[in-house]
Order: structure tokens, then sequence, then C-alpha cells
């Protein structure tokens, strides 16, 4: 049904069908190479993270804009030079086995994706104010950090960032993000050159996905923590599913039919 399971593997889309949010989801501190280790303990082969810009342009994972929930910094990401940054600890508000725990770089990410086989969606996620730049910067260091393993999935909520990947680095793959799709979505995918529409599970229906997926379009949903539900998401066409429960579900999930007779 739609771009099912046995197209999941295929040249153009060379993606696993689940992905864990932020890299680890709810088994190690957001955005930190942690996470990696969680991912290959549970046998995924896919993350999704945040990269956004320090003061002076280094390309770092935290998803909110302000340092306090998921660090011991405080203010704006923005006005912190990466010296700065690199300081923090990015771990003990988890758990204190966490301590110690540093924000990564694109970089350190990139290199982990390679040394453990996985392959990463890179959510371009800019500071108020610095969507372009942050785009720009991002797909170029993407394009040249993931070289020898498979290209990263960009994708952003920002429209004026995800322009500016597809200018600095057009061969990438793009996916849109929205949380609930909006009625001119073909439009808005379209000007983006994008492969990918990544919406919330919660907005989205059988009819929406065949809709999607007869555009050509591959669809991903976020945050799906219900195994029942992810089977089902899959069911109506649905290409990859973000989990934080990459403990609940099992990488092999959708290696057999959802109903066996």
């Amino acid at each position: 049904m739609g771009n099912g399971i046995d197209q999941a593997s295929s040249a153009d889309w060379p993606y696993p069908r689940l992905v864990a949010h932020r890299c680890g989801g709810t088994l190690a501190p957001e955005n930190t190479l942690a996470g990696f280790e969680a991912c290959v303990r549970y046998g995924y082969r896919m993350v999704e993270f945040d990269a956004k810009l320090s003061a002076d342009n280094q390309l770092f994972l935290l998803h909110d804009d302000t340092l306090e929930r998921t660090s011991n910094g405080h203010g704006a990401a923005a006005d912190h030079t990466w010296a700065q940054l690199t300081g923090l600890d990015a771990g003990a508000w988890y758990g204190p086995q966490f301590a110690g725990t540093r924000l990564p770089t694109l970089a350190d990410a990139a290199e982990r994706c390679a040394r453990d086989g996985i392959a990463a969606n890179i959510e371009i996620k800019p500071c108020s104010g610095r969507d372009e730049i942050t785009g720009a910067l991002v797909a170029a260091g993407a394009l040249t950090l993931w070289q020898d393993q498979t290209p990263p999935l960009l994708s952003s909520f920002s429209y004026e960032a995800l322009a500016a990947a597809r200018d600095a680095a057009p061969s990438l793959r793009r996916g849109m993000l929205f949380e609930e799709v909006p009625a001119d979505w073909l439009r808005i995918v379209r000007e983006l050159d994008c492969v990918s529409l990544h919406a919330s599970h919660r907005y989205l229906n059988e009819a929406l996905v065949a809709q999607i997926c007869t555009a050509g379009l591959r669809v991903l949903a976020y945050t799906v923590n219900d195994p029942a539900r992810a089977q089902l998401l899959a069911q109506w066409g649905v290409d990859m599913i973000c989990t934080d429960r990459i403990d609940r579900l099992q990488p092999d999930m959708f290696s057999a039919p959802a109903n066996p007779a």
C-alpha cells in the first residue's frame, strides 16, 4: 500500500523504517552521543537529531534555543561561542550516570554514524533570525562530513532554512517538517524540491498519507511510541517512523506482516 515496506530500502530512499528521536529517544540524554550507544544496544540503524549554530558558527547538536532544559548552561545558545558551550554538562539533567556528557558537534555525530553504521536525519534547528545561515552551513557540513557513508536526510520546520540547504547542497535529500499538514503542502514541498514530508502522526490519516504518496513523496511520522499505532501507520504507507521508545518499537517489527494468518 502506498510507499510500502518493499520500497523502503530502494536506491532513492536508503533508510530503515524506524529512527530514534533525538539520537536515543528516552533512553539517553537527548542529542548526545550516549544516544548512539542506546541505538546500537537495541539494534536501531538510524537516528534523528537537531543541529544548530553557536555564536561563532560551530555546528552542534541541541534542540532548544536556550540551554537550561538539557544542560547546566543558561541563556540563548546563539549567544555562546563554541568554547563556552563545549564545557557544559549535557547529561547530568537526565541522570547521574550521564554526568559529564558533552554537547557533540555535527562532526562528532558523523563520526559515530560512520563507526556504528547508522544513518541520520538531521533536523536543521535555527535559532531565531538565523534560518538561512544555519540551513546553508548545516547542509554544507553534512555534505562534507558524510562523504563516505549513507547521505543524511535533511529536514526542518523552517522554509528559509531548508531553501538555503537546498541551494548549498542540492544533492542531499530534504524533507519538510510540519506538525499538522497544511492545505498547501504540495506547493511547499515542490518549491523546496523535497523527497519527503514529515508530520506529527496525530494529524495523519490514511487518506492524507495516500495523497502524499501519490504525489511521489515519502512520509515520515513523528513521534510514535505505541507499537500498534506504528503498525497502523505502516499499513497506511508511512515510510519512516520516528520514536522515543526504541525499547518498545523493535527494529524488525515490520519484517513480517502486521496481522499474519
